[in-house]
């Protein structure tokens, strides 16, 4: 076994466990702002423009596999503070195989609906070829996606955030090396960006495959005892299912966005698709502050912690509100040189609604730092469906206010940047108001244990 959460200062061990998963996910930004980077520089602003879009919906797709895997570190997490082995090593086995069905229905769905999906996204028809393109690529990395992922959150429940990270730091450095000698050098266009990105996500995925076996060999060894049990799988797909929803609800809005951004045109496609890779860089700490502090609640709830529970969740707040408070100081100060390391000067227009985004959306940082948390509570303690209708109200509140703001000529495409925060602000509500009503003042955990 590897690291309990469930001893120690509360706020230096959920720190100490959520700094290795935080610059985990730093370098795997790497990968997507790579790719923009020397798109950007050296293919041109039709190039960005269909690589932006095309991220949108790979994203959403990978939702699917990322929500199954958080869902299943949950359940994980809480057969270990359990200590229930038998429990554990019959999840992982269930899990590994619904993650493994999915993983392939979904290639399949892909690549026979392609023409559909980029007709859906509302493609401009002389970016149809170069993000068909990119597409047909970058899907062939689905596989190496689910692997990574699946063990990832595996190590991470047993507390382990060190490996994942390591094996995305070699991948990263991968996939910039390969970026530059497939575009730059070798003039593979958008295609060779892809390439670059699908052969580094095997490099980690199949690492990190090959790691876990060896080191946990007791656990990934299908013994007679363990059987693939239907309650097993009843188990962790209600808890991955329900957190698969909300990964694909959240990463839905956001696809059903980029399909209204992509009808104001090239430049505003070219815009949006810069600035939301700095936006996601800027966030990304709290987004995996927010998933660290679920799987430290997990552990902790299957111990029966609930006096740690609520003192980390005191803890986790403070942090997260104010490093959002320093990120969105310096992501409003320097929000058109960020734009200009991905456009080049000559594009004015791209960079200065890339600022504009930037500086209505880096404002309120703080607010998606809380619902990251809350979204990890509700998750951790048995109540994935509230982080579903979180997200729900978050990303309706932001689909439906950016449609109907954006097709007044006062507000224009301001209106879909103007969405995101404010859905935000109606999630975080609900969802701090929802815990003070039903947990503040009682037991968080089933036995009610300390």
């Amino acid at each position: 076994m590897e690291n309990e959460l469930t001893r120690g200062p509360v706020m230096k061990t959920m720190l100490r466990f959520a700094v290795p998963m935080i610059l985990g996910d730093l370098l795997q930004q790497c990968y997507n702002i790579a790719d923009t980077l020397i798109v950007g520089r050296f293919l041109g602003a039709d190039a960005l423009a269909a690589v932006g879009s095309a991220f949108s919906l790979m994203t959403f797709l990978t939702s699917i596999i990322l929500g199954l895997a958080m869902g299943s570190g949950t359940v994980f997490s809480i057969r270990f503070g359990q200590k229930d082995d038998q429990g554990l090593k019959e999840g992982i086995l269930a899990s590994f195989t619904l993650l493994g069905i999915v993983t392939v229905v979904l290639n399949i769905l892909i690549f026979a609906g392609i023409d559909w999906i980029i007709w859906f996204l509302r493609t401009p028809g002389e970016l149809v070829e170069l993000m068909k393109e990119y597409l047909i690529v970058i899907f062939t990395g689905l596989i190496g996606i689910f692997l990574y992922n699946f063990f990832a959150s595996l190590l991470r429940s047993l507390g382990n955030s060190v490996v994942p990270l390591i094996f995305l730091a070699v991948s990263a450095v991968l996939n910039i090396i390969l970026d530059l000698w497939f575009v730059a050098g070798l003039g593979r266009g958008v295609a060779g960006a892809a390439e670059a990105t699908v052969i580094s996500q095997y490099v980690s995925g199949i690492g990190i495959t090959v790691y876990a076996r060896i080191r946990f060999p007791g656990l990934l060894r299908k013994d007679k005892d363990v059987q693939l049990r239907f309650s097993r799988i009843k188990e962790i797909t209600s808890f991955s299912g329900l957190t698969c929803m909300q990964q694909s609800i959240m990463n839905l809005g956001i696809l059903a966005v980029q399909g209204l951004v992509n009808s104001f045109g090239t430049t505003i496609m070219a815009a949006f698709a810069a600035a939301v890779k700095i936006d996601a860089f800027a966030y990304l700490p709290v987004q995996d502050f927010g998933n660290a502090f679920s799987i430290f609640i997990a552990q902790n709830y299957g111990a029966g912690k609930n006096d740690r529970i609520r003192k980390s969740i005191r803890c986790a707040v403070a942090a997260s509100v104010l490093f959002s408070l320093a990120v969105s100081f310096l992501v409003f100060v320097f929000a058109g040189p960020l734009m200009g390391l991905f456009i080049d000067s000559g594009e004015a227009s791209v960079i200065a609604e890339g600022t504009r985004y930037l500086r209505i959306e880096g404002s309120f940082y703080a607010l998606i730092g809380l619902l990251f948390l809350l979204y990890g509570l509700y998750r951790a303690i048995g109540n994935p469906g509230m982080s579903v209708i979180l997200t729900v109200v978050s990303l309706g509140t932001r689909v439906a206010l950016a449609y109907a703001l954006s097709a007044v000529p006062a507000f224009g495409v301001v209106g879909i940047w103007w969405s995101v925060p404010i859905g935000w602000f109606l999630a975080d509500a609900l969802g701090a108001g929802y815990y003070f009503i039903r947990y503040r003042k009682r037991s968080v955990c089933p036995s009610g244990t300390d």
